[in-house]
């Protein structure tokens, strides 16, 4: 089992940054493959970011260039370093855990998620 617990979102003007945190306990993050996905108003939970056990790093592409997954893993933590940020990318942003050797996409094959982090960007 695996407790992921989100922070670091909030109100942020366009062209702004935030970086999300995702603390991870019960389990050591360096066991399993990590990704971020957004879900806005009215919308399906889609995919931002992902980054294997390895270090291997994938992004959608509306977010590459500006947004940067990292992993610390002595501190059992995942990041999301979001810079640039546009009205569209206003969501509540989730991370979540898989035990995969792959980077999937698919949010249903991540097997642990956390509760969710409000991030809003306003024009």
């Amino acid at each position: 089992q695996v407790q992921l617990v989100e922070s670091g979102g909030g109100l942020v003007q366009a062209g702004g940054s935030l970086r999300l945190s995702c603390a991870a306990s019960g389990r050591t993050v360096s066991n399993y493959g990590m990704g971020w996905f957004r879900q806005a108003p009215g919308k399906e939970r889609e995919f931002v970011a992902a980054i294997s056990r390895s270090g291997i790093t994938l992004y959608q592409d509306s977010v590459k260039g500006r947004f940067t997954i990292s992993r610390d893993n002595a501190k059992n933590t995942v990041y999301l370093q979001m810079n640039s940020l546009k009205p569209e990318d206003t969501a509540v942003y989730y991370c979540a855990a898989h035990g995969l050797y792959t980077i999937p996409v698919d949010p249903g094959k991540y097997t642990y998620w956390g509760q969710g982090t409000q991030v809003t960007v306003s024009s």
